[in-house]
């Protein structure tokens, strides 16, 4: 296209919507490497927690090289000192759970082998009537006989899994021995944020709920079902933070925005002819409110950059690991929206209903769905069952502590009986989970708002 001077008001308004994807050889791209506010959002800070030492060090070395141009928003900051002891925790609870898990895949081996051997036994007696055959089948392909034909592997497997333990991160050392935090903070220095004032947050939150979120305007409105209106608006306190800042001097004329996050409230979705790419909106929005150029990068397309266009030294093996770690952060999260419309698995359904103990009533057939989905996420939640292996992360609130609701259909704590639901005058209560619970029997309608306040609790003190 011609240069800002000779652009048609066609062309020059719309441009961002007219471009296609951000190209890793773009012209300007180098700028952004050079010259630009380098602004790091928390799942990458948090990643460096998943690395192993040598790539993390490497990692951190390559930072340094855009320390003098990387800047914290308070949000990312708060979000990164929070969520650490859970990134470890996870950590160390998948490699205390891999021997399990090891040993209930191996049983499962068992019987898939078990049931070929039985579907080929059911052949050769309804075709051929050779029961000789399939009894020496029963013989030589028994259940035991699997186990051993697998014990050695499973010896080898089961000692490469606990050899992982040499590379765990305990949680309660992380205060003193916080390998990623004293780094980080050194990597900042005095290129952080002050806490917004609280009563600006008030604002902005209810910016996101009341405008932002309902109209799909990037970023966030994907988060929009999560349990809290702080918590759901936590991407658009991050971009308004930035916004602001960038704004806020006329030397900062490009924002150079590096996440794993991809989903559909920060990346458009895929068209034919097209690849994904970020939504043009925002760029859009950072040019009008702050004059400046945005580029959103992915950590892989980042650490890529520093090294080409830095000299930062990042080994192959390395960025399989960056690439790796953000693959797996593609964590798959069920919200309100997608609940009310998606129905769950037979199997994660029954898992959860039996850990509520419920009698699994014939609920409204208008609720089924989005009841299911907050089972399923809130015996999870609470621990009542372990999650079964895929099963996507469920963010359905039921029930918030507020001032004022989420939203406006949402109902005062006192639509729930005296004396069976605790918080009657300080909460509010999705109204499709008043109806539910005001139609349920009295033991069942009991273990339901059990459910809801301790989830209630649980938030309230993360």
């Amino acid at each position: 296209m011609k240069g800002p001077e000779g652009e048609l008001p066609l062309i020059r308004q719309y441009k961002d919507w007219l471009q296609g994807n951000p190209a890793e050889d773009s012209p300007d791209r180098p700028e952004f490497f050079t010259h630009g506010i380098v602004v790091l959002d928390t799942n990458v800070l948090l990643s460096l927690y998943e690395y192993t030492p040598s790539a993390r060090e490497q990692v951190l070395n390559a930072l340094k090289s855009v320390q003098k141009r990387l800047w914290l928003p308070h949000q990312v900051g708060l979000e990164f000192v929070r969520g650490r002891h859970r990134v470890i925790a996870e950590r160390a609870k998948a490699l205390k759970d891999a021997p399990n898990t090891l040993n209930r895949r191996l049983g499962e081996a068992n019987k898939a082998i078990i049931g070929a051997r039985e579907f080929v036994q059911e052949l050769l007696i309804k075709y051929a009537r050779d029961t000789e055959t399939s009894e020496i089948l029963a013989s030589k392909i028994s259940s035991q006989a699997v186990d051993m034909l697998l014990d050695d592997w499973k010896k080898e497997l089961i000692a490469l899994v606990k050899g992982l333990k040499q590379h765990d991160l305990a949680p309660s050392s992380m205060d003193a021995n916080d390998p990623v935090l004293p780094r980080v903070a050194e990597l900042f220095g005095s290129n952080i944020a002050e806490a917004p004032d609280p009563a600006e947050i008030r604002v902005r939150v209810d910016e996101a709920s009341s405008y932002r979120f309902p109209n799909q305007i990037p970023p966030g409105f994907f988060d929009a079902g999560k349990t809290t209106p702080l918590s759901a608006a936590g991407d658009y306190l991050l971009w308004e933070e930035v916004v602001r800042f960038i704004a806020a001097s006329s030397d900062r004329d490009r924002l150079l925005f590096v996440s794993r996050d991809t989903k559909e409230d920060w990346y458009e979705p895929e068209e034919l002819g097209r690849g994904r790419r970020p939504w043009p909106s925002l760029a859009s929005e950072l040019r009008a409110r702050a004059g400046a150029e945005l580029r959103i990068e992915t950590p892989g397309q980042f650490y890529r950059g520093v090294n080409r266009f830095l000299d930062a030294e990042i080994a192959a093996e390395t960025y399989e690991e960056i690439d790796r770690a953000a693959e797996n952060a593609e964590e798959i999260i069920v919200t309100e929206r997608e609940a009310a419309h998606t129905e769950p698995p037979t199997d994660l359904t029954l898992s959860a209903y039996r850990a509520a103990g419920l009698h699994i009533p014939p609920f409204p057939n208008s609720f089924p769905n989005i009841l299911s989905w907050w089972l399923i996420g809130v015996t999870a939640q609470l621990g009542r069952r372990p999650p079964l292996d895929g099963e996507p992360r469920v963010s359905v609130a039921v029930a918030t502590r507020s001032a004022l609701p989420p939203a406006p259909e949402w109902l005062p704590g006192n639509c729930l009986r005296l004396g069976e639901w605790p918080f009657q005058s300080s909460s509010w209560i999705a109204p499709w989970f008043a109806q539910v619970v005001n139609s349920t029997p009295p033991a069942d309608r009991r273990i339901l708002q059990r459910l809801a306040a301790q989830q209630l609790d649980v938030t309230d003190s993360e």
